[in-house]
């Protein structure tokens, strides 16, 4: 059970200060609890995880962050394997359906977009929670927000929200840069690093999802894969989101409709099962639980420049700006900076490992 006591009065201090808990700060304090370092994990949430957030009912696990991984992604293979988790393959059989504008269903064979992918058995929630599992409480803490910065000679200050302050001698920011420069830096870093960092679109940080749960799999039995794809909304993308084997099973999809459109979260709803129903029957009008994630509202995930939705993967990585900050004891080790696989899983995972060696 993770500690959730106050620090003590007394400034604490310690070699590495990791602010962030999810999927690239967990595996990064994972690597140096095995080093036998000297660190502290801070995360701002009331759980660890980050992006990845997975909901439970009934026996089924369903992702209402990222969902999916892929081959040719070592590192989350690895780190599955050595945990002893399961992945499995995406339900992808069947007919797909689309839907104009007018909301007219048309039912078709096609290419499963997210045919090939893996999922995980338990939720990704497994994964961080297993990584979390590995790091000692009294070298990790919840619901402690960094609020500021300060460098001094030879170490770095962190004040956090109730005041009290943490003295480490490197800090790593494992949060998106976005939302890192909302951080007080004192002295203030440089307007290109800001500049950068504020650039650097936050990923997922614009999207909702929706995963609407039922008893029993109809969609499978009329013979359709849970894919969709629409033109009316509110859902545009839609696909299988059921366990590997028993339920219950459910439907998610990704909203559409651009942050301000969607808070009214009551008039989202019943907009949600009015769709469900036009796409697959009057079967999927009342979902035993219809799970609702809004990134974009989200304050360790989204800043009002992540309120537009990315339709596109951007270029991730580290810029030049953002390199040598307060005598490189300012690092950056979240997925938006890895170099190869920014945005996913494996760059959070990439992020970590890239960080570790400059520790």
């Amino acid at each position: 059970m993770t500690i959730e006591t106050p620090l003590t009065q007394e400034p604490l201090r310690t070699e590495t200060l990791v602010i962030g808990g999810g999927l690239a700060g967990l595996a990064l304090a994972e690597a140096l609890e095995a080093q036998g370092r000297d660190y502290l994990l801070l995360e701002a949430r009331a759980r660890f995880g980050g992006r990845i957030k997975t909901e439970h009912n009934e026996g089924g696990f369903f992702d209402m962050g990222p969902a999916w991984f892929w081959p040719g992604q070592p590192r989350i293979s690895a780190l599955i394997d050595r945990f002893g988790l399961k992945k499995f393959d995406q339900f992808a059989s069947g007919d797909q359906l689309t839907e104009d504008p007018q909301g007219r269903v048309q039912r078709g064979r096609g290419f499963a977009s997210m045919q090939g992918s893996w999922r995980l058995e338990g939720g990704l929630g497994a994964l961080t929670q297993a990584l979390a599992d590995r790091v000692p409480d009294v070298r990790k803490r919840l619901n402690t927000q960094v609020t500021a910065l300060i460098q001094t000679k030879g170490r770095i200050t962190a004040t956090l929200a109730n005041g009290e302050t943490v003295s480490a001698a490197k800090v790593v920011l494992a949060i998106p840069p976005r939302l890192a420069a909302t951080i007080k830096f004192t002295p203030a870093l440089p307007a290109p690093a800001i500049h950068a960092m504020q650039e650097i679109a936050t990923w997922m940080a614009g999207h909702a999802k929706a995963v609407a749960v039922y008893n029993t799999p109809f969609w499978r039995e009329a013979g359709l894969s849970g894919d969709a794809s629409s033109r009316s909304g509110p859902m545009v993308e839609i696909h299988d989101a059921s366990p590997a084997n028993a339920g219950p099973f459910a439907l998610f999809g990704f909203i559409g409709v651009p942050p301000q459109g969607r808070k009214d979260e009551q008039a989202l709803r019943t907009h949600l099962k009015a769709q469900l129903v036009r796409l697959f029957g009057p079967k999927a009008a009342a979902p035993a639980q219809l799970y609702l994630t809004d990134w974009a509202f989200d304050p360790h995930t989204a800043t009002p420049a992540d309120q537009t939705p990315l339709y596109a993967h951007p270029t991730y990585g580290l810029p030049r700006e953002m390199t040598g900050l307060w005598d490189d004891r300012l690092l950056f080790g979240g997925t938006e900076v890895a170099p190869q696989f920014g945005g996913y899983l494996e760059g959070a995972l990439e992020a970590a490992e890239v960080v570790l060696p400059k520790l």
